[in-house]
């Protein structure tokens, strides 16, 4: 089985990717296997698929500005 090591990444980068795989439940190189290979197996044909369809799907309907709601809130 191959092994990667990885160098450079940020401490803060680190800190996310621990509480991530803590968060899961597992321990960080058992989450970051996972990552890689969930990554690994993207399929950039099939999500470009799925935007389309989520586009068509959206199409007509009318969206609230997502700044306007931030705005609302932040004045509750």
């Amino acid at each position: 089985m191959a092994q990667v090591l990885v160098r450079g990444l940020s401490d803060a980068v680190v800190a996310r990717l621990k509480k991530r795989a803590r968060d899961h439940g597992r321990s960080l190189q058992a989450e970051l296997r996972l990552v890689l290979e969930q990554a690994a197996k993207g399929d950039m044909a099939e999500a470009r698929r799925l935007a389309a369809r989520i586009r068509r799907e959206l199409a007509g309907r009318e969206h609230t500005d997502s700044g306007m709601l931030v705005a609302e809130d932040r004045e509750r």
